[in-house]
């Protein structure tokens, strides 16, 4: 502004200063502009210098035609994923034009097969219902949700903007382990509260888990389930951090810590000991909540150790309403690289495994099983559900819709959109009425996709999809589809004398008094 007015003045006294004037001139109202919108953060927080960003956008397929990439390529999210959540999230064109840029001959390549007798796609979620037999409150569930994300990690104007467009697309925002923030509940969008081994929200000064806080919080009417974090798929058995560059004032108020202190929360939790104690920790919580759904969140690691929680719930009859399976390939805002790349099982297994233990026990029935891990499309729901899960969450697609650009910054305060950072400057670029709508549009059009898709295989219901309906390329000439390719359980098979050979070792040293 001070360069402008200068610049102005000056080319009224000197001619040849107006040159000067004349390319500073349209650049301080381009400025401006960017400054005053809203729909675009980067040009928010970036006035002019974000233009490079949508210039290089416009060059991009000759440069990455020609020197860079193609549109399937990326990590962790291809330019392609990225793109469609961007265009559904905008209302935006999201059709491909010229086929596909898969190589479908590709080893690991997947598709689901049509059906000359499709059936009528269904116009809205059917949504499930999540409550097993002990619980009294069961909730009504969307397909597709928002995946564990904690104030603290992200802005409080993106907390505020996914839990707007949760409530106006009415499906759930999982708090993450950081617990139950102002932004959460500003706008009443359905929240699951994630309790994790810090117990934020229902914490003692010492750390310990606190009962009447827990019910106090529990007895809100947003709060729809609650879900007890045992591990998470980008840095299972590690506990949560939180950079010290992001704990403000605020935050250490709200989850009870140290100001400017890294937030480690322990790998375990102090609340149960055992598998027996887990299954009481369960019911208590049900109990305090007033009978709603309680469930919990793992990353599988140990297969005895997943067998002992079984044999627990056998032994007490208590059982979770529903089971959260987070794969090796999940996100996360902070994580040791080892972790991320080299702890945990990938989803696909671990979600068979889970199922296939389930079914096994005869308690299959009981207990919804929620899968997360880089699903972002209509196809990848119907992927995972067909392999045994019922429902869906999604973190990273949601941050997507937000206006996630990958810069894969989330763990510096550094987030040039203001999703994944506190430092002030950059949170406000980020527009909460606008990305919400975006985050509620990009639910409703991967919804209306999911649906698509099914019923272009013929499915009626997402309850109807089933493993041979997906299938995966694996060699140039052989293709199996999920039935063949991963061994599904008969119900009760694990309480049968005979046990099913790739599971014996396991169920036989599991035990319900211990994980070890």
């Amino acid at each position: 502004m001070v360069a402008f007015v200068v610049v102005f003045a000056l080319s009224l006294r000197w001619p040849h200063a107006l040159y000067s004037f004349l390319v500073i001139g349209p650049l301080f109202m381009l400025g401006l502009a960017d400054m005053t919108q809203k729909k675009h953060a980067i040009r928010r927080n970036f006035p002019i210098l974000g233009h490079f960003r949508y210039l290089f956008e416009l060059i991009r397929p000759e440069i990455q035609q020609y020197f860079v990439e193609n549109n399937a390529d990326g990590v962790p999210f291809s330019r392609e994923a990225r793109s469609v959540v961007y265009q559904r999230a905008k209302g935006a064109l999201d059709t491909l034009p010229f086929g596909t840029q898969h190589d479908v001959y590709a080893v690991g390549y997947e598709w689901i097969n049509h059906s000359l007798a499709p059936k009528p796609t269904l116009h809205e979620d059917p949504r499930l219902m999540i409550g097993g037999p002990d619980c009294t409150k069961p909730y009504s569930a969307s397909h597709l949700n928002i995946s564990a994300m904690s104030y603290g990690s992200l802005s409080q104007n993106a907390v505020l903007a996914l839990n707007s467009g949760a409530k106006k697309g009415g499906f759930y925002h999982n708090t993450g382990e950081g617990g139950l923030s102002p932004y959460h509940k500003k706008n009443e969008g359905d929240l699951v509260w994630q309790i994790g081994t810090g117990y934020f929200s229902c914490r003692t000064k010492e750390g310990k888990f606190n009962p009447e806080r827990f019910k106090e919080n529990a007895a809100l009417d947003q709060v729809k389930m609650i879900e007890i974090k045992l591990s998470q798929g980008a840095k299972p058995g590690h506990g949560g951090i939180l950079p010290a560059a992001k704990v403000n004032r605020e935050i250490a108020e709200i989850r009870g810590v140290e100001i400017g202190k890294d937030v480690l929360s322990p790998p375990a939790h102090t609340a149960f000991n055992n598998p027996i104690e887990m299954m009481e920790f369960i019911q208590k919580l049900r109990n305090l909540s007033g009978g709603k759904p309680v469930g919990f969140k793992l990353c599988v690691g140990k297969r005895r150790e997943f067998f002992s929680l079984v044999k627990a719930m056998l032994l007490t009859k208590i059982t979770p309403d529903f089971i959260t399976i987070d794969g090796g390939e999940g996100g996360t805002g902070a994580a040791p690289l080892e972790f991320s790349n080299s702890i945990g099982t990938p989803l696909n297994d671990g979600l068979i495994f889970v199922h296939n233990a389930l079914v096994g026990a005869k308690i299959r029935q009981k207990i919804k099983i929620i899968v997360s891990g880089k699903i972002t499309t209509g196809f990848a729901m119907a992927s995972k559900i067909a392999l045994g899960a019922d429902l869906c969450n999604s973190a990273r697609g949601m941050l997507f819709s937000l206006g996630c650009i990958q810069a894969l910054r989330c763990n510096s305060n550094h987030c040039p959109t203001g999703i994944a950072t506190q430092n002030p400057d950059l949170v406000v670029g980020l527009d909460v009425t606008d990305k919400s709508t975006r985050v509620y549009r990009y639910h409703k059009e991967t919804i209306k996709s999911f649906l698509e898709v099914i019923a272009a295989a013929g499915v009626a219901h997402p309850s109807e999809l089933k493993p041979w309906h997906i299938h995966h390329r694996v060699s140039t000439h052989l293709v199996k589809h999920y039935g063949d390719l991963y061994a599904y359980l008969e119900e009760g098979a694990l309480l049968n004398p005979t046990l099913p050979a790739e599971y014996a070792r396991a169920w036989e040293n599991s035990r319900a008094e211990s994980f070890n």
